[in-house]
């Protein structure tokens, strides 16, 4: 799914909002996000999984052309962990792609206590 395939579902799911509200909603989303990460802050959403920054040391490396070494300097890389939620859901739908769980099952079943 692409930026744009994201605010014209969303537009569609709120009629009652303006296209233009809504793309400047999502880019408000991103850009705090991309703020965040770059002053070194991590950005949980509950239940969809948190970003982080992870710093790379130095280190040697290949050019894959010529096989010389080349110093790869450190950086910071951006890192995102799923959240448990959305780590189950995409396993039940692998699951229930294969065949392991019929269709009509709940995708969050919680088993019953009583006896």
């Amino acid at each position: 799914m692409t930026k744009s395939e994201l605010i014209a579902r969303l537009a569609a799911r709120n009629p009652h909002l303006y296209q233009r509200d809504v793309e400047r909603i999502v880019a408000t989303v991103f850009d705090e996000i991309s703020k965040a990460l770059a002053v070194g802050d991590r950005v949980e959403l509950r239940g969809f999984g948190a970003f982080s920054v992870k710093k790379r040391d130095p280190r040697t490396g290949r050019n894959p052309r010529t096989g010389e070494q080349v110093a790869v300097a450190s950086k910071r890389v951006p890192y995102f962990k799923t959240g448990k939620d959305l780590r189950d859901r995409l396993n039940k739908e692998a699951q229930r792609a294969a065949g392991l769980v019929p269709a009509d099952e709940k995708a969050d079943p919680k088993p019953s206590d009583k006896k």
